[in-house]
């Protein structure tokens, strides 16, 4: 815009000062034109935003040379904006990818950091969900089917961990596995992971494949890490996380299978059955008690 200081009603710095106190309007480049010869002026109209000046009687050439500069700028400007973004853009994806595989806490510890270091973490509930007969749905099915239906399940899984206070660590084909306990600070880990698989097979249940689940949890120490650099990876490993994986294998389908050792955290509150002492595939001659979570007693 060209603009004129001295005019009727409204002189120009009037004008450039709504301007730029307008979002529509503050970067439209305006070089103020004057037949006035006053610095203070000129000084006035660069500090309120213009991009330049040019004293009247104005020659045409020096008039082109300053537009194109201003809009050159202009142009600039614009590119800036775009790349910062596009930039804006890149980081969010890269932030719903981080989120999508790894737990919140871990995402944000590498954000403030750079780095995750392994630790070893005390009295954290760990929860394996297998679905029952995957493998023969697979086979009967056509692929898109098979993933779309497990992606549906995946997600309400989600939903029930993060309700339930649990953190998802990964899917390995068609199991499901999620902590109580690990970076997040939890009352009592082995009720709420207790609880997190009624309502996992609850969803399950709900859902239009219908599929079966079988779930396992173990309470104890864990060690836990990021691996890779390139794609990164968050595992965990320790006999914990081997005997609920086991215990899982032993469920029976629709049912949420506890070791022994978690009982007296929830006994208190909860029903259970006890199933005996049971020889755990992989874990030698030692037999583990096992006990059927029922869920809560009746008020």
């Amino acid at each position: 815009m060209l603009l004129d200081v001295q005019m009727p009603e409204m002189d120009g710095m009037a004008v450039l000062e709504a301007m730029k106190a307008d979002m529509s309007l503050r970067d439209i480049p305006v070089i103020m034109v004057s037949a006035v010869d006053d610095l203070e002026i000129v000084l006035r109209c660069i500090k309120l935003g213009a991009e330049d000046y040019v004293p009247k009687p104005f020659n045409a050439d020096l008039l082109r040379a300053r537009l194109e500069a201003a809009l050159e700028r202009k142009r600039l400007r614009d590119q800036e904006a775009a790349f910062l973004a596009q930039l804006q853009a890149e980081k969010g994806r890269v932030n719903d990818l981080l989120h999508s595989v790894l737990p919140k806490s871990v995402v944000s510890e590498l954000k403030a950091s750079g780095r995750l270091l392994a630790r070893r973490h005390e009295e954290v509930a760990v929860l394996f969900c297998d679905i029952v007969g995957f493998t023969e749905y697979c086979d009967r099915n056509p692929p898109e089917a098979v993933v779309g239906q497990l992606e549906t399940l995946v997600e309400a899984f989600e939903a029930v961990v993060d309700r339930h206070g649990l953190e998802k660590i990964k899917t390995i084909g068609d199991a499901f596995m999620a902590t109580a306990g690990l970076m997040r600070y939890i009352d009592n880990p082995a009720q709420a992971a207790a609880d997190c698989g009624l309502a996992m097979v609850e969803a399950a249940e709900a859902h239009g494949a219908g599929w079966q689940v079988r779930i396992g949890i173990h309470q104890g120490p864990v060690v836990a890490g990021v691996l890779g650099k390139r794609s990164f990876v968050f595992d965990l490993w320790g006999d914990t996380v081997n005997v609920a994986a086991r215990v899982a294998a032993e469920a029976e389908p629709g049912t949420v299978l506890l070791t022994g050792a978690l009982w007296p955290f929830l006994s208190a509150a909860c029903q259970g059955r006890a199933l005996g002492a049971a020889e755990l595939k992989g874990k030698g001659k030692g037999k583990t008690d096992l006990v059927r979570y029922l869920g809560r007693k009746p008020a």
